[in-house]
């Protein structure tokens, strides 16, 4: 597994980590030792960051994690999220007392003393402008209840607001082979400022796997079905806001470039990679085998130039104007 430095003062981490979204319920059912399983095969395959939030299953994905760090011996980056919930206030009555709670809820279900790093959970744009709820995460961390902070966005406008707080380490955005923005609109200001970037959705929801038909169904509980157009939340957190029909389309459409000896899934996260402003990619997996398979994209060679300016031609000829939400 090679490693990249996060952020100016992180650790290296490898750069391939886990998502955990998936034990929250919302990709199905995931049972606890299936669970259990992925978090066992990815470290064991060199993986040491997990992404989770203190919502996803109502705190059952950061209790998992917790109960793997109890049993393992590996040392694992745990980046979790607040703000979501009404717990903490959402959407509009955040609080530094209601921030406190989520905080100290999420280290007695990860079982840890201080955080490794939280994330701002999607807030409204609003309250990212006006700033406080930053001046509450540096009082977190002057506490000793987090060790940095970040925040995970749904459009660039966003991450740059971010990016002027000062003691920002990381920022959390979609980024994929239909979501290219990013490339011009903020890496190089991260760059810039030494901010980690860790990219969620890497595959749009499973759509550049090359697997779905257009006649794929998922299950009732899974966002592929209750948020296919952003009924329940931002539609640019599932299948990165094509619609579905569409994005099936163009991920078939996308084999045609894919190298030999390469899968459509190895070519798009390889891609990812081979931007050097990422920091680390945070693919999910359902199964142990999954997990195994996303730690070996570390290994493979990067794509040519020229693949890259195909890649970069297709999304903006055929992709770039069906995505919806913010962007």
């Amino acid at each position: 597994m090679h490693r990249r430095q996060f952020g100016q003062t992180g650790p290296r981490v490898g750069e391939v980590g886990l998502g955990c979204w998936q034990f929250g319920g919302d990709w199905g059912e995931v049972g606890d030792d299936t669970a259990l399983g992925v978090l066992r095969a990815a470290v064991e395959r060199g993986v040491d960051f997990f992404d989770t939030a203190d919502v996803y299953g109502g705190g059952r994905s950061e209790s998992l994690i917790g109960r793997f760090l109890r049993e393992t011996s590996s040392d694992v980056f745990v980046a979790t999220k607040l703000g979501r919930s009404s717990g903490a206030g959402f959407p509009d009555g955040f609080t530094w007392d209601s921030f406190r709670a989520c905080t100290e809820a999420s280290l007695g279900r990860l079982g840890v003393g201080s955080l490794d790093l939280t994330q701002l959970h999607c807030l409204p744009t609003e309250w990212l402008a006006r700033g406080e709820v930053f001046d509450w995460l540096r009082r977190l961390r002057h506490e000793g209840k987090i060790r940095r902070f970040g925040a995970s966005v749904e459009s660039m406008d966003e991450a740059l607001i971010c990016l002027d707080q000062e003691g920002l380490a990381s920022l959390q955005i979609i980024f994929n082979l239909f979501r290219q923005k990013p490339i011009t609109a903020l890496f190089e200001k991260a760059q810039a400022r030494g901010v980690a970037l860790i990219v969620r959705l890497p595959l749009a929801s499973g759509l550049l796997t090359g697997k779905y038909t257009k006649g794929t169904q998922f299950a009732p509980q899974d966002h592929r079905t209750y948020n296919r157009n952003g009924q329940a939340f931002n539609v640019g957190e599932t299948f990165a806001g094509l619609p579905f029909e569409k994005g099936v389309e163009l991920a078939d459409a996308l084999k045609a470039f894919v190298p030999e000896g390469m899968t459509l899934t190895q070519m798009a996260m390889r891609w990812i990679l081979d931007h050097p402003a990422v920091t680390v990619i945070i693919p999910g997996a359902k199964d142990p085998e999954q997990a195994a398979a996303n730690a070996v994209l570390s290994d493979l060679p990067p794509l040519p130039p020229d693949l890259h300016a195909r890649l970069r031609e297709f999304y903006e000829r055929q992709v770039a104007a069906h995505i919806r939400g913010p962007y």
